[in-house]
């Protein structure tokens, strides 16, 4: 009935006044959890769950007691993996999340923030010290319907911030600096604080920025913006250089975030969570020029933004020798009509059905043929799903790792 009511055009707006009750009975029952800790909240297209866990690393290394709640996990020390599909849980769990916190002793919190999220209350009552931006693109309209209410979505978390953050070298940076109450921003060609001397390797990035020195492990220039906005929280909590080094460098890497995945075979394999055209593009940066081939892993999940599709297709053909299109959380949606958006954007890139391009309908299988036809010193990127632990279909959700999966059918290959 709920995937029936959802297609509805007025379905998300009617239901706004729904999610604001469930937000303030939410923080009244659990006695709003969140006094005393001190939050930090993170937004953005892409780079939200790499940022937090960076946030959240560097500050407990740095001796507090700090809490994580994202996309991959939530917890304190020990962490407890994200089973649902959704980055900021609903009003009642996230209260519930952060009681639990609080109750271990946390004087920190690190947030991930979506769009959804703000549009529907859901941090209703969570007072925010710092607020990051990471970027904003392409995504999430068949929600917002227009990049400008996406924008407008976002901003309310900057509004309601003590201070900010800001990406300078993205677009839509001014409007958030228009409506920050204090901030500072950062980049690579603009901001207060930039980022000099960048060195990019697979191993990770480095680079310096004032009297920092950074270096993560985590490669792809995408993670020259997260370590750098990590690094100003960490400049804004009052931690040393040091602490703020050691801190990012010391993170090894995040789930479903450009995950190398060996298990002695003879080319590279990478997992990674990008699903958004801004988001491949940034994978492929990442990892070009690279000597052999490229073999690409990807699918489109149901009941979203479809215009991205022939996008990401295009992408797809455009940076890879092999295409393999499949399946994503289809959900109530016929996945082969899903796959053809992504088929028909690579066929106007050149890609040529049976030859480059294939439509292998089950995951598994679209992994296991890409991981076939790789050779010595190709990359194989298996890209979309990341850490997530289950497949939603028709039928329900099943369970799937991309990870796993991958270890498992390499295993068997070595």
């Amino acid at each position: 009935m709920k995937q029936l009511l959802e297609k509805l055009p007025f379905y998300n707006e009617a239901v706004k006044p729904y999610h604001w009750a469930q937000a303030i009975v939410a923080t009244t029952k659990y006695h709003r959890p969140v006094k005393g800790l001190k939050v930090i909240a993170v937004t953005g297209t892409n780079g939200k769950t790499t940022t937090c866990f960076m946030i959240w690393h560097m500050l407990n290394q740095a001796g507090y007691k700090t809490g994580l709640l994202t996309t991959v996990a939530y917890g304190i020390t020990k962490l407890a993996p994200e089973l649902g599909h959704m980055t900021t849980v609903d009003a009642n769990t996230l209260n519930r999340r952060i009681q639990d916190i609080k109750n271990q002793g946390a004087t920190h919190l690190v947030l991930e923030v979506t769009s959804h999220a703000l549009a529907e209350f859901r941090t209703l009552g969570i007072p925010v010290d710092i607020a990051v931006f990471t970027n904003l693109t392409h995504d999430h309209l068949d929600y917002h319907k227009t990049i400008d209410n996406y924008k407008k979505s976002k901003g309310k978390l900057f509004k309601k911030a003590k201070y900010s953050i800001i990406n300078a070298d993205d677009p839509h940076a001014k409007y958030y600096e228009s409506i920050a109450k204090e901030y500072t921003t950062y980049g690579i060609k603009h901001g207060t604080h930039r980022a000099t001397d960048i060195e990019l390797s697979v191993n990770g990035v480095k680079y310096s920025s004032g009297d920092i020195n950074i270096e993560t492990s985590i490669p792809g220039e995408f993670n020259v913006y997260n370590s750098l906005a990590a690094a100003l929280v960490g400049q804004k909590l009052d931690l040393t250089p040091e602490q703020i080094t050691r801190g990012i460098k010391s993170l090894k890497e995040v789930e479903g975030r450009m995950n190398i995945i060996d298990e002695g075979q003879d080319f590279t394999v990478i997992v990674d969570y990008a699903h958004a055209p801004d988001a491949l593009e940034k994978v492929y940066d990442s990892v070009t020029p690279h000597k052999g081939k490229i073999i690409s892993v990807h699918g489109g999940a149901g009941r979203r933004d479809p215009s991205t599709r022939p996008i990401r297709g295009r992408i797809l053909a455009k940076y890879s020798d092999i295409v393999i299109i499949t399946e994503d959380d289809s959900r109530d949606e016929d996945p082969a009509k899903i796959a053809q958006g992504f088929l028909d954007g690579a066929k106007k890139q050149g890609k040529i059905e049976g030859k480059d391009l294939f439509y292998i309908p089950d995951r598994k299988d679209a992994i296991k043929e890409a991981l076939k036809k790789a050779k010595k010193g190709d990359l194989v990127l298996i890209l979309g799903k990341g850490h997530e632990k289950t497949i939603l279909r028709a039928d329900g959700p099943h369970d799937f790792e991309d990870i796993k999966v991958a270890r498992s059918l390499l295993k068997s290959m070595v």
